[in-house]
């Protein structure tokens, strides 16, 4: 089976300026810097990149931004989930005049039940036909699982999935859906737990998409090919030596320690956007040695 999408994908942090709206000049070079680093694709406004957070404006620049600033070299998968379906398929359609490579959906904030769900979910998918649309599911939400299977009947363009949970098993039974039910088209499920990546690999995941791989995507380009010359023993090490630095940024918070490991790089992200809280002088300083003890100067230069 064909797969469009492949490979190492961050899921881009939206830089911030001073008063909370987007940094343009340091968003640019983050996307230089990663494509140096050899990604195979950017995620643009989701978790990380605080979509949600920010007004469509925001939301409609960074898009505009990045495909403007990647020019065809990999492609762009646009989050454009919303509390409003109405926002969501104007954010779509948006993303498609862009010329982005496809777009993406969380579940409907405001859960009306499946149909809600699956209605929202074509809504989203009609307002841009001409690209390939990924569901994001978080596992443990819903029955991923039967959730897929009925979009498949139901949304034409529909090309697979960010999935981000624990389950090896319903991942896999997953990515199995497109074996039997979309024969040539294209069907590309991404892992979305970076700690556990050389596990979705093996379950088959063509490709994954994470927070950390900001700062390291190294490793997990690194990963997979290792993986897939039979060397699993290096692939588990480089898995481990990604998840001890995954796990200071846990310990620290996630949107936090990621910026202040940016900032370490050369790319000063400033702070998460409210309602997350703000990064101290003494807190950036202890996640600093911590990310340092972590190994963060190593897998950055993977």
């Amino acid at each position: 089976m064909k797969n469009t999408f492949h490979g190492a994908w961050p899921a881009l942090v939206t830089p911030a300026t001073t008063d909370g709206g987007v940094n343009i000049a340091v968003l640019c070079d983050l996307v230089d810097w990663l494509l140096e680093k050899k990604v195979d694709g950017l995620y643009l406004c989701g978790g990380t990149g605080e979509g949600l957070l920010l007004p469509p404006a925001e939301r409609r620049a960074v898009v505009e931004t990045v495909v403007a600033q990647v020019g065809g070299r990999v492609p762009t998968i646009v989050h454009v989930g919303s509390i409003s379906t109405r926002e969501a398929f104007a954010l779509a359609a948006h993303a498609q005049d862009t010329g982005a490579d496809g777009v993406s959906s969380v579940l409907p904030v405001y859960l009306g039940g499946l149909e809600a769900s699956y209605r929202h979910y074509e809504a989203i998918a009609a307002a841009a036909p001409g690209l390939p649309f990924l569901p994001y599911i978080f596992g443990g939400q819903t029955d991923a699982v039967s959730l897929m299977r009925e979009l498949l009947c139901r949304i034409p363009n529909i090309s697979g999935a960010k999935y981000t949970g624990p389950s090896m098993f319903e991942l896999a039974q997953i990515i199995e859906l497109g074996d039997a039910h979309t024969h040539d088209k294209d069907w590309t499920i991404f892992s979305g737990m970076d700690e556990q990546c050389l596990f979705a690999l093996m379950m088959g995941a063509p490709g994954n998409i994470g927070t950390t791989l900001n700062v390291m995507p190294g490793p997990y380009r690194l990963m997979r090919e290792s993986y897939e010359a039979g060397d699993v023993a290096q692939a588990l090490e480089l898995q481990k030596r990604a998840n001890r630095l995954t796990a200071v940024m846990i310990e620290h918070g996630v949107a936090a320690a990621m910026r202040v490991a940016l900032k370490r790089l050369g790319f000063d992200c400033g702070d998460p956007r409210l309602p997350q809280e703000p990064i101290t002088a003494a807190k950036e300083e202890r996640m600093a040695a911590d990310l340092a003890d972590a190994g963060l100067a190593a897998l950055a230069a993977m």
